[in-house]
């Protein structure tokens, strides 16, 4: 019910309504608008604003198309781990999603080089684009870390894809500043459209998933998405 068309237009505080929508779809069909605006600490005004974005008349217009939701999703129940990923496919599966990538595909199909890069397990997702690029004839190559002499080179008709699922990671950061002022055209793409390197960047596709972090704090946000868009990508150009 949440289209990525959609979401592509949250700011902020819509972000953080939606997680909790999303993280507690069953409790939300028995709550008032003050009793969620309350637990979401905004006005009432903010949970209609946001039910208008998502082409809703009002609350409870809102909260019946959440009943159904929930009908169809018990006649067929999804694994926990498996909702956020089915929800994602379901936004993924829309025009709005093809018009997202236009503007990455059109440069990447004019790029003589094409950088992915990223660190920890972005890194390895670097890794992985690269190669699959390479795979399907694209000339690509990965760096698994940002501490490279950027400066040093110089990057005609580069593209660099960045990854990382904070889009805070300070060092990728660091180097993706360097790129700019070589000029190269960066795309990235983030769990959130609200990070620091979405906003530096000149293209972000954001998979809006509750982020998880484990075994003492390292992440396990699936990077399913990841992969889907870039093969998708790929395939395009």
């Amino acid at each position: 019910m949440f289209s990525y068309e959609e979401i592509q237009k949250y700011n902020e505080t819509d972000i953080r309504i939606y997680k909790y929508i999303v993280s507690d779809i069953d409790k939300i069909q028995y709550m008032t608008i003050r009793e969620l605006a309350k637990e979401l600490h905004v006005s009432t005004s903010t949970i209609l604003r946001f039910c208008n974005k998502n082409n809703f008349d009002g609350y409870s217009e809102f909260k019946e198309a959440l009943k159904k939701e929930i009908t169809l999703q018990a006649a067929c129940p999804p694994m926990e781990d498996l909702q956020e990923l089915s929800d994602f496919f379901t936004r993924a599966n829309s025009s709005a999603f093809e018009e997202k990538l236009l503007f990455a595909i059109d440069v990447l199909r004019k790029a003589d080089l094409i950088i992915f890069i990223g660190m920890g397990s972005s890194g390895t997702l670097a890794k992985y684009g690269a190669r699959y690029f390479s795979n399907m004839g694209h000339f690509a190559v990965g760096l698994e870390d940002a501490l490279y002499p950027i400066d040093s080179f110089w990057w005609k008709n580069t593209v660099v894809i960045a990854f990382s699922e904070s889009g805070e990671t300070e060092r990728l950061i660091e180097a993706i500043n360097q790129f700019k002022k070589k000029k190269c055209c960066v795309l990235s793409i983030t769990n959130s459209p609200l990070s620091t390197l979405a906003k530096l960047s000149d293209w972000n596709f954001s998979y809006n998933l509750n982020t998880k972090r484990i075994n003492g704090g390292y992440n396990g946000t699936s990077q399913v998405p990841v992969i889907f868009v870039i093969e998708t990508l790929a395939k395009r150009i």
